[in-house]
């Protein structure tokens, strides 16, 4: 984990993310909080909860995405969910309490890569040594009956250590890449168990495959593969059995619970009254009941063991178009004392989301034609009416927010893209009439710029 500063928190955030500073600040205080929490004498340190936040905007604003990018930067486990996808327990969907599993899985992933990383050097020595075994393989052991015949398996054992030693030198030169070995793989494992119409049992689903992917013995096949293909699987397989799994998951978990930032998405649309019992309405009171004792701070069991959510950050954001924060129940509004209202974007902001992030959109399409040899720049005044002609469209139809440069710029470079193999070694500078060009039409067109952008 890294511990950053607010203030260079919101600097990394701002190399991605265009605007938003309210949110950047919002959420790099609570992440700042958690590192404050560790200072803290035990006996106080229990009783620090942390500060969720609401993040109240339209889509495409950059709600999720700084969420993500601030898992990312610190490290920590990130899970993102939709509201809507859950059920009150009783009705066919997931349950609540799957979340906190995904998370769980999501910090065993991250404690498992940053082990493999700590025994990076030893699997690939040891894998060396695997793959010398298969080029040279030992020798049937032979019993000897006379001192001729221990000066002959002598001889031979020097034999051999030579040639050992010349194929190890070549393979550590690169010379031995194409040649082949056989190689162990593990076989494919028997079909999933389901249980039949178990709508809330995805963990008992687990468990039964686990238990038996334990109790059958693990399939395996004998590959013929080049060098240079064999020595990546086999330092995975070194890897993974220098791992100690059960220092894996009792890391898992205590990260997952210390750190874990969970971020639910579309909370809106559970919001409000369950709508007299009909349709989709239906378990909205209910989810948010569901809802509620995981945010609260409660114990979930997981394959893994128990795991408790006081601790864990949650991040819920929604449009809130239809209804409002306070519709959604008391107790869970006050789960969420942090509520930031995010900005709708302007014409400067998205000229700013051409431009300025690492991986831009115009970056992104430089980038992708540039295989192909083929040279796009994006002139100033392109970019400009890029952006003017999004922030139209968001205007006049439904606002998506930056989403929609993903339709315009690849209106604009569709044709570029479609011949670029055949104009391999050109230069082609994209201008506002190009643009316009490509673009006008559609936008003076209702109903073409309802469908199309």
């Amino acid at each position: 984990m890294r511990d950053l500063t607010p203030r260079e928190i919101v600097a990394e955030l701002d190399r991605d993310i265009v605007g938003q500073a309210d949110a950047k600040r919002a959420v790099a205080i609570a992440l700042r909080n958690r590192w404050r929490r560790k200072q803290l004498p035990d006996d106080l340190r229990a009783h620090v909860i942390p500060k969720n936040i609401l993040l109240i905007g339209p889509t495409g604003v950059g709600k999720t995405e700084i969420a993500r990018r601030l898992a990312v930067l610190v490290g920590a486990p990130f899970v993102k969910v939709e509201a809507t996808k859950y059920t009150e327990v009783g009705y066919y969907g997931r349950d609540v309490e799957s979340l906190v599993r995904d998370l769980v899985e999501a910090a065993i992933t991250l404690v498992r890569e940053r082990e493999r990383g700590r025994v990076a050097d030893l699997a690939a020595e040891r894998a060396e040594h695997r793959l010398l075994d298969l080029l040279a393989p030992e020798p049937p052991a032979q019993t000897s009956w006379s001192d001729e015949d221990d000066a002959e398996a002598n001889e031979a054992a020097e034999r051999r250590r030579r040639t050992r030693e010349k194929l190890k030198n070549r393979l550590a030169a690169g010379m031995m890449e194409e040649s082949e070995v056989e190689v162990t793989l593990p076989g494919r494992s028997g079909a999933p168990v389901s249980i039949m119409g178990a709508g809330n049992f995805d963990q008992m689903e687990l468990d039964l495959q686990n238990m038996f992917e334990k109790m059958m013995p693990k399939p395996t096949r004998a590959t013929r593969m080049k060098v240079a293909e064999a020595r990546p699987l086999l330092v995975a397989q070194e890897a993974e059995a220098l791992l100690d799994t059960e220092k894996i998951q009792r890391a898992a978990l205590d990260l997952a619970q210390e750190q874990g930032i969970v971020f639910v998405d579309e909370i809106d649309k559970i919001a409000g009254d369950d709508g007299g019992g009909r349709g989709p309405d239906v378990s909205r009171q209910g989810v948010q009941r569901d809802l509620l004792p995981i945010v609260e701070g409660t114990t979930v069991n997981t394959k893994y063991g128990q795991v408790k959510t006081d601790h864990v950050l949650f991040i819920a954001a929604g449009a809130f178009h239809r209804n409002k924060p306070s519709d959604l129940m008391p107790e869970l509004q006050g789960r969420f004392p942090i509520r930031v209202e995010l900005d709708d974007l302007t014409r400067d902001d998205f000229a700013r989301i051409l431009r300025e992030p690492r991986a831009s959109l115009a970056r992104q399409y430089e980038a992708l034609l540039a295989t192909e040899g083929l040279k796009v720049e994006f002139a100033p005044d392109a970019i400009n009416a890029m952006a003017d002609l999004a922030f139209q469209v968001n205007t006049t139809t439904q606002n998506i927010g930056a989403r929609r440069l993903h339709t315009i710029l690849e209106q604009v470079v569709e044709d570029i893209s479609f011949h670029a193999p055949e104009r391999k070694g050109e230069t082609i500078v994209i201008d506002a009439a190009a643009v316009r060009g490509r673009l006008d039409a559609l936008v003076q067109d209702d109903d073409l710029s309802r469908f199309i952008l």
